[in-house]
């Protein structure tokens, strides 16, 4: 097992704000001010940032300064950088709840308990959840799935598995397919 802790995103890096090196924050936490509140933040390369709340802009858009963004340039250079903190600072989430980073590592298996990869990810791309899974018999690559109840009918965190049940798709013939007389 890693010593590394799990690293839990907890919002990203929106721009500026005035010009005294404010930072806008995308916040993803559940209650967005909460986001400030974890102690030091982390970036995927490293670099460390204390916040300190100075208010809420709109909803999970909070208005923070931290020492170590000195200027209104520096804070709009973040733009679109990912904040982390340990998955141990976080609140434990309530019973039938889990975080996604939890469902990394998973092992993916059928109904019937046949392999069907591992949880590499879970994404949203604007149309909803999807678990990305790795090393799924006869697909190269990756594979999203749908993160619903349907095609992810169960998650057991005691074995270390996720149910899959994939939707199946038929193809259908377009009107462009047909062959004109």
């Amino acid at each position: 097992m890693s010593d590394t802790p799990k690293m839990i995103c907890i919002g990203t890096f929106a721009g500026a704000h005035g010009v005294r090196g404010e930072a806008k924050l995308r916040s993803f936490t559940e209650v967005p001010a909460d986001a400030a509140g974890y102690g030091p933040v982390s970036t995927e390369d490293g670099r460390s940032f204390t916040l300190k709340l100075v208010r809420e802009a709109k909803p999970g858009l909070l208005i923070v300064r931290s020492p170590e963004i000195a200027t209104r340039e520096e804070a709009q250079g973040l733009a679109g950088t990912k904040l982390f903190v340990p998955r141990d600072r976080l609140p434990p989430p309530d019973d039938e709840e889990f975080y996604y980073e939890d469902l990394v590592g998973l092992a993916a298996i059928t109904p019937d308990g046949a392999p069907f990869g591992t949880v590499k990810a879970v994404v949203n791309y604007g149309a909803g959840d999807l678990l990305e899974l790795t090393g799924v018999p006869g697909e190269k690559g990756v594979l999203l799935i749908p993160f619903t109840k349907d095609a992810v009918p169960e998650i057991d965190f005691d074995t270390g598995k996720v149910t899959i049940d994939p939707p199946v798709y038929e193809e259908v013939e377009s009107e462009d397919d047909e062959t004109a007389p």
